[in-house]
């Protein structure tokens, strides 16, 4: 018998397949009757852009040639989105793919990867995958009014002679909170200028708080500078999987080698292009999402539950040592929230801001379990 475990390289051996909480496709299929109630993905409830849907079925017609390969023209309308070159940017199948090849490109054994506690789980797996060594920093406490975010200051102080990556998020999946601009510039400016920063900004669409602000603008100031964003979050093309990446264009330039060839496909590339020209159904899904958001966390917090602050379109809530027992039954009716013991957030439960009407039954179901 060949032991394939042996044969792969000792940073995948430690290695665990990302976990996405649950068998979707199963349950979906279970509950179709009873319309099943999915609050664990952080996925836009309110659809994509009817702008996208007909760009699809446009381009339907072409899907037995290749897509273009350096995906030119979403390009440049990112380009002229964000007022940066297009030799600035690099496309991804996703960001997850993305932040990936940045460990895959920059770090290998014998390099460190810091990242905060309760940061995304992509990039733990990014640095292990790499054979890198990760360093987790210490998130800001319990207390503190961005309560388990990014504590800029341990981040910097996790940074040694060996760091080859940083990875932020802004906000912060899983937990919603932010930092400012403010703090951020200061961070940056303490950082050597042979470590890059990665900051993600899958959700930064959905931010409306005064002290915020994408790092965009930042990326000509610090060449060490990349930022992350997403079409699957407030744009709504989840099953599409479409990122982008800025930055310096000689980093692009080096990133674009390990580039697969034609990794968004025809349809992901006009879909992007089509939502990113759709700025109306773009406004109102994020206000949809604020309103809801902001009336959700106020009903949990009427339970006696704490609901962290959030700039995202979820919520993370602590329900303590019922966290567990509270999730599983509410899947029983057919409710899906994600939970958090991969993340060291046993006692909390992530949940996707939904409809009015899909959280008008979270909170139903949610009654009658911890009744």
């Amino acid at each position: 018998m060949i032991d394939f475990e042996r044969l792969a390289r000792p940073g995948i051996r430690a290695l665990r397949a990302y976990d996405p909480g649950h068998d979707l496709v199963a349950l979906r299929r279970r509950y179709a009757e009873a319309q099943l109630v999915e609050l664990g993905s952080n996925e836009n409830p309110y659809g994509a852009s009817p702008k996208v849907k007909q760009a699809i079925v446009d381009a339907l017609a072409g899907i037995h040639i290749y897509p273009d390969p350096l995906g030119g023209d979403l390009k440049r309308a990112l380009a002229a989105k964000h007022g940066i070159d297009t030799t600035d940017i690099l496309l991804g199948n996703g960001s997850h793919e993305l932040l990936m090849q940045f460990a895959q490109v920059f770090a290998g054994p014998g390099d460190d990867v810091v990242a905060s506690k309760f940061g995304f789980a992509v990039y733990a797996l990014a640095a292990q995958a790499a054979g890198a060594t990760l360093h987790p920093a210490a998130a800001l406490p319990r207390h503190h009014d961005m309560p388990r975010g990014h504590d800029l200051a341990a981040i910097r102080a996790a940074i040694g002679p060996r760091t080859k990556l940083v990875y932020l998020a802004n906000p912060n999946n899983p937990t919603g909170t932010w930092f400012s601009a403010e703090d951020f510039a200061a961070f940056m400016g303490g950082v050597p200028g042979d470590t890059l920063v990665i900051v993600d900004e899958a959700y930064a669409e959905f931010v409306d708080a005064p002290d915020y602000a994408s790092a965009l603008p930042l990326v000509a100031r610090f060449p060490n500078l990349v930022v992350t964003r997403t079409f699957s979050k407030a744009h709504a093309l989840a099953g599409l999987r479409v990122g982008f990446a800025v930055a310096h264009p000689g980093l692009i330039a080096v990133m674009e080698r390990v580039r697969e060839s034609f990794n968004v496909n025809a349809l992901g590339l006009v879909a992007a292009e089509a939502a990113l020209a759709d700025a109306d159904h773009l406004r109102d899904s994020v206000a949809g999402n604020t309103v809801q958001r902001q009336a959700l966390a106020q009903a949990l917090r009427e339970r006696g539950l704490k609901v962290s602050p959030s700039q995202t379109n979820f919520l993370l809530v602590e329900f303590g040592d019922t966290a567990s027992q509270v999730e599983a039954r509410l899947v029983g009716k057919g409710i899906v929230l994600r939970p958090m013991g991969g993340y060291g957030l046993g006692e909390c439960l992530r949940i996707t801001v939904g409809t009015e009407a899909e959280n008008a039954r979270l909170l139903a179901a949610l009654d009658e379990v911890m009744a």
